[in-house]
């Protein structure tokens, strides 16, 4: 009795799993699959009863945007490919102007078509040199990838405007069309070397490979319809000189403010110098941290070197011999603080904050704070000394809370990325490496503002002695 009832429990489990089903969704359709009583396997297409232009529309979102969007990128992504879209579209339709005008001033008279096949020829020569002179600067653009995206495209519409204005000098042809292409090569490079930085600020769900190829369908989509319009530019407005000379800079103004929102648009969330002196002046001003979403539209793209006097007036990356002029500077600094990783120089109206090269984003926040707390008018008076003392007392008061805050609020502190100012290496000394190099014993220094004696800095301190070699 006990078999049978296991049996009849054993069908009855069989026939309501025979009765379950499933749908599975691809880019062709959506099946549904379910088990028939014989346990075959059953899948049946979904009658999809969407309107016509909604198929439309979310075909082209699953092709040229990431799976998942809205849901799976960072805020900003849609501005910034709108005005991708754009910038490619503007650009692909000035280079049939130009390419047409580069062959005009070599003595031919192609029809657009040709101008279309020949702009792929046209891209060697001096371009390579450019290439090569703009791939030492890599560094640079890691730090402001914004800006050396802008100026790709400055100098390519520079060059692309060489080459419109090429047939007014058909003797210099040569002339022309080698500076263009060598302005066109150094954009190249720029732009690629940008693109990666600017589409990791977007990624959200560990989807970079998928942001990178539905952005670069959408650049490829529009290129080729930029193409298309410039041809047809090419036959009617701009088939004369004065005609380019009215299209093309409307085309490159439209394509340079393109470039413009659609980077500006971007949440890029490293820790360069100018975000970082945002961030510390948002945080002393507020109590808050802002993310990097607060910060993309604030964030000064055609001189990004200015330096935000609420955060210190730091200048970073300078020379380490104008830095420290006097060695007993850098003996004091590395006494009082043998574990920071930075050393700032205090000046009239500014902070000169040099790194060593094994430098985090964390350092350069502490070292941020310090110049900061430094600046405050509590402490005129004093010696540089005593006012970087009691600064550094007040940053590791609300470091913790401070860097917890930031990396809270999407920031990357792993690493700071200053292109390439200088930062300080380790020394080198009878065979033996220190990470400090100078040193010595200071008496105890008593600050007028801090009259606590756990403010006094002993002589007998651990700080105070000399580090262990490292070998």
């Amino acid at each position: 009795m006990d078999k049978l009832m296991g049996m009849n429990k054993e069908h009855e489990v069989k026939r309501a799993c025979f009765h379950d089903f499933w749908i599975e969704t691809s880019d062709s359709g959506s099946h549904m699959c379910h088990f028939d009583s014989h346990g075959r396997l059953v899948v049946k297409v979904v009658n999809d009863s969407r309107p016509l232009v909604q198929k439309i529309v979310e075909s082209f979102l699953n092709k040229f945007f990431p799976s998942g969007y809205p849901y799976s990128v960072n805020e900003g992504y849609l501005t910034y490919t709108q005005f991708r879209a754009l910038q490619h579209f503007s650009s692909a339709a000035l280079s049939v102007l130009s390419t047409q005008s580069v062959l005009f001033a070599a003595g031919l008279r192609p029809s657009p078509a040709q101008a279309t096949a020949v702009s792929w020829i046209l891209k060697d020569g001096m371009q390579h040199a450019g290439k090569i002179i703009c791939s030492s600067m890599g560094a640079r653009m890691d730090s402001e990838p914004k800006s050396w995206r802008i100026f790709a495209d400055l100098l390519y519409d520079l060059g692309t405007g060489l080459e419109v204005l090429s047939p007014l000098c058909p003797q210099l042809f040569l002339e022309f069309a080698g500076l263009g292409n060598f302005a066109k090569g150094m954009a190249v490079v720029a732009a690629r070397a940008t693109r990666l930085p600017i589409y990791s600020s977007f990624a959200k769900e560990g989807n970079l490979s998928d942001l990178y190829a539905k952005g670069e369908a959408i650049s490829t989509l529009f290129n080729v319809v930029g193409l298309g319009a410039g041809i047809q530019l090419a036959s009617t407005v701009c088939s004369t000189m004065q005609g380019k000379l009215i299209v093309a800079p409307l085309l490159s103004a439209l394509h340079l403010y393109s470039v413009l929102e659609e980077v500006r648009a971007a949440p890029v969330n490293t820790l360069n110098p100018q975000r970082t002196a945002m961030i510390v002046a948002d945080f002393l001003k507020t109590g808050r941290v802002p993310t990097p979403a607060d910060l993309r539209y604030r964030e000064k793209l055609l001189f990004p070197d200015r330096v935000i006097e609420e955060a210190g007036s730091v200048i970073i990356g300078q020379p380490f011999r104008k830095v420290v002029k006097n060695p007993s500077k850098l003996e004091e600094w590395r006494a009082l603080f043998p574990d920071e990783k930075y050393l700032i120089h205090r000046k009239i109206k500014h902070s000169e904050m040099m790194l060593e090269n094994s430098a985090s984003g964390e350092d350069a926040l502490r070292g941020w704070l310090v110049a900061a707390f430094a600046a405050d008018k509590a402490l005129i008076g004093l010696s540089e000394l005593d006012v970087l003392v009691a600064a550094h007392r007040k940053m590791e008061k609300v470091f913790p809370c401070f860097l917890s805050e930031v990396k809270a609020r999407g920031w990357h502190t792993d690493q700071f990325l200053d292109g390439n100012g200088s930062r300080l290496l380790a020394m080198a000394n009878s065979g033996t490496t220190y990470r400090y190099p100078l040193y010595r014993t200071l008496t105890p220094i008593r600050l007028p503002l801090l009259t606590s004696p756990a403010l006094q800095i002993c002589t007998t301190s651990r700080r105070c002695a000399s580090p262990a070699p490292h070998s």
